[in-house]
């Protein structure tokens, strides 16, 4: 904890000095443990705080327990930037950054929409290693803008030199996609109407091109009564393309998607360029781990009810995101490292309950 504690002392105090009765890292050091152990509300840290005061004495050397005016107000008035950047590099200190796939998506905040206006949530754009669950960077998106800008600023600055970028269809711009080979990395999008030249393109081929001229690989999976068929086909021969222009293409595939539940049948395709030339199999296991992070966003929703955050501010809501991102992070490694099979929500309660549990994951950090 050594490390944590002089990573998060570095953050910038933007109280004034004279007023400053509570060290801003036992402030967040608290906030810290409390999410680690599921907990995210504002009256749910002061309880925490107040009852584990002797255990926070002893393991941290924190001596007073702030009120929950304090709580609101530090977590108002920092950073919530710094905070973010704090927590990150404590995860990528810890796990690192190995691991071949950057999942890249948008989550809103749906508590902090306007009345009447859901758009003008506070979004937060994370770039996520699918492997270990760690999270390299994380920026606002307001309202006048959008996920496209702010994934083509932070690719001035993350490293994804021999790495493969995934993300939506919306990020399928030129740009972009220069960018990452810029970067020395590969990228992998998905393929819809807002490259409406090329989907055609690439989809009138696929409904008319001999099976010479197509390589696939197929899978399927039977469970609790639900079938699920995946076939991906991949262009053997894309230089008919080059008149589209996109930066580094190497691979054009799609994968459809054939399900069937007691009776019913459902089918859908979808389209994907790359610049990483691989085979079917491997292209289908590189659209599949973009999912990861759409799951990790799922549950920031399941595990603590993120969407019904109460914050006021948009500082106390990106610190919260960041924190409950590395929680989950934490959790993930250390199950995966103790072959643990239980759920990150279940760990959660243990180490809320089980201080000797929770000893244990501050000492696996």
């Amino acid at each position: 904890m050594d490390e944590i504690r002089a990573r998060l002392s570095a953050i910038e105090d933007e109280r004034h000095p004279s007023y400053v009765k509570y060290p801003l890292s036992d402030i967040l050091i608290i906030v810290m443990c409390a999410v680690l152990c599921g907990l995210d509300t504002l009256g749910d840290l002061v309880i925490y705080a107040k009852s584990k005061a002797e255990f926070l004495s002893k393991e941290f050397g924190i001596e007073a327990i702030p009120s929950k005016a304090t709580f609101a107000r530090v977590l108002s008035c920092v950073s919530g930037k710094e905070i973010g950047d704090a927590v990150l590099d404590i995860l990528r200190m810890r796990f690192g950054t190995a691991g071949e796939v950057i999942a890249v998506d948008g989550k809103a905040i749906c508590s902090t929409a306007k009345a009447g206006n859901p758009h003008s949530a506070l979004q937060i754009l994370s770039a996520y290693v699918t492997e270990n669950g760690v999270v390299l960077a994380q920026e606002s998106i307001h309202e006048k803008t959008n996920e496209i800008p702010v994934l083509q600023e932070m690719l001035t600055y993350l490293d994804v030199e021999g790495k493969l970028v995934t993300a939506d269809a919306m990020h399928c711009q030129r740009e972009t996609c220069r960018r990452v080979i810029q970067r020395k990395g590969d990228y992998l999008f998905g393929l819809k109407e807002n490259q409406l030249s090329l989907l055609e393109d690439v989809r009138l081929f696929f409904d008319t091109a001999d099976e010479k001229d197509i390589d696939r690989f197929q899978t399927a999976e039977k469970n609790a009564g639900r079938i699920e068929k995946r076939t991906c086909r991949k262009i053997k021969d894309i230089s008919w393309l080059k008149e589209h222009k996109w930066p580094g293409l190497q691979s054009v595939f799609s994968i459809t998607r054939v399900v069937e539940t007691r009776g019913r049948h459902s089918q859908e395709t979808s389209y994907y360029i790359s610049s990483r030339s691989a085979c079917p199999k491997q292209l289908m296991e590189f659209a599949r781990e973009h999912w990861k992070i759409e799951s990790m966003h799922w549950v920031l929703d399941v595990t603590f009810s993120e969407d019904d955050c109460r914050f006021l501010t948009e500082n106390a809501h990106r610190s919260m995101n960041a924190l409950r991102k590395f929680a989950l992070a934490v959790h993930k490694n250390f199950l995966d490292a103790h072959h643990k099979s239980s759920s990150i929500k279940a760990h959660m309660l243990s180490a809320l309950l089980d201080e000797e549990i929770f000893l244990s994951i501050l000492r696996f950090l």
